[in-house]
C-alpha cells in the first residue's frame, strides 16, 4: 500500500493505473467496521481502491468539533493495509493558503434535516468531494448510508454537474445492540451509550407502526413521545422521501425514510431507516 500526502504525487502514481477501474472511499479517518465495509465493497467493484483521510474544515461550523474530531492515523493505516487498500491519500491541506475562495453550493436539499442546524455543512461536503474527484478521477466512489442526506446530495451533485463518477451507497453498519456505528461513538460515556440506543429503538417502533397502517403524523407523534421519555436532546425526528428529501405524504410509502438526530451528553448522533423495511408484511 502506498501512503501519499501530496496531490501531484498521487496523480503521478495513478497515471499507470488508469487502464484499471478506480474506486475512491472518502473518509475523515478514525476508521471502524463501517468504513471497512465501504472498502470491501469498493474492492469488489473496482481494480484499484484509493482511501482518502482528510478532516475537512469547511464542513465544520462554529462551535463544532473540528479540533476535537478523533484522529487515529496509525491505526487507520493498519486497517487499510489489512484490507488490501492500494493507495491511502492523506493530504495535510487541500485549500489555498488564503482560504477557499471558490466553492460549490447546495440548494434546497441542505435546508432540512442536518442542514437546518448545520448551515453551510453540505456546501463544505460537496466542495471537498468535488476536489477529491478532480484529484483521483475515480470511476466510482463509495459512501455509507448512515449519512443518507449526504449520500442523496452527492448523487444529485454528480447528476447535476454531469460528473463521470458513479456514486455507490453501502449499507449502514450497526453495533450488536443496534447503535449505528460512528467515529463519534467513542465520545459517549457508559450511561450515554445506553441512552443512545433509544435512537435505533424508536425508528424500529416507527417501522412497526407503519406496518400497522398508521398515518405518518401518528407515527411521528408517537416517536417523539417515546424519545421525550428518554431525556435525549432531539434535534429532529422526521419522515421524508428518500431521494428528494421532501416531506412525506399522509400514508407510509416505500420511498419514505425515517431520520433522527440528537445530542447525547456532548455528542451529536444521527440515524436513519426505511419506513417500510419489511414489505412482505405490508397488507
Amino acid at each position: 500500500m502506498q501512503v501519499i500526502e501530496a496531490v501531484q504525487g498521487l496523480r503521478r502514481h495513478l497515471v499507470d493505473l488508469r487502464q484499471d477501474s478506480i474506486a475512491l472511499v472518502p473518509t475523515m479517518g478514525c476508521l471502524h467496521a463501517g468504513h471497512v465495509s465501504l472498502i470491501r465493497k469498493a474492492k469488489r467493484l473496482a481494480d484499484v481502491v484509493v482511501v482518502s483521510i482528510y478532516v475537512n474544515p469547511l464542513q465544520f461550523g462554529e462551535g463544532e468539533d473540528f479540533e476535537q474530531y478523533p484522529r487515529t492515523f496509525e491505526e487507520d493505516v493498519r486497517i487499510c493495509e489489512a484490507e488490501g487498500v492500494d493507495v491511502l491519500f492523506h493530504p495535510h491541506n487541500l485549500y489555498a493558503d488564503d482560504g477557499a475562495k471558490i466553492t460549490l453550493k447546495v440548494h434546497d436539499m441542505d435546508c432540512v434535516l442536518c442542514g437546518a442546524s448545520r448551515v453551510g455543512h453540505f456546501d463544505g461536503v460537496v466542495t471537498v468531494v468535488n476536489m477529491l474527484f478532480n484529484i483521483v478521477q475515480p470511476n466510482l466512489a463509495v459512501f455509507g448510508e448512515k449519512d443518507w442526506q449526504q449520500l442523496t446530495i452527492l448523487r444529485r451533485m454528480v447528476a447535476d454537474l454531469h460528473m463521470p463518477v458513479s456514486i455507490v451507497g453501502s449499507a449502514l453498519i450497526r453495533e450488536k445492540d443496534g447503535l449505528a456505528m460512528s467515529s463519534r461513538n467513542r465520545y459517549l460515556k457508559d450511561n450515554e451509550r445506553q441512552q443512545a440506543l433509544f435512537l435505533s429503538q424508536v425508528l424500529r417502533l416507527m417501522q412497526q407502526l407503519a406496518l400497522q397502517g398508521k398515518t405518518n403524523k401518528h407515527i411521528l407523534d408517537l416517536g417523539l413521545k417515546y424519545l421525550a421519555k428518554s431525556h435525549i436532546q432531539v434535534e429532529y425526528l422526521d419522515i421524508r422521501h428518500e431521494h428528494s428529501l421532501l416531506p412525506s405524504m399522509r400514508m407510509p410509502l416505500t420511498t419514505d425514510r425515517l431520520f433522527v438526530a440528537a445530542t447525547i451528553g456532548q455528542t451529536r448522533l444521527i440515524d436513519n431507516m426505511p419506513l417500510l423495511e419489511n414489505l412482505e408484511k405490508v397488507e
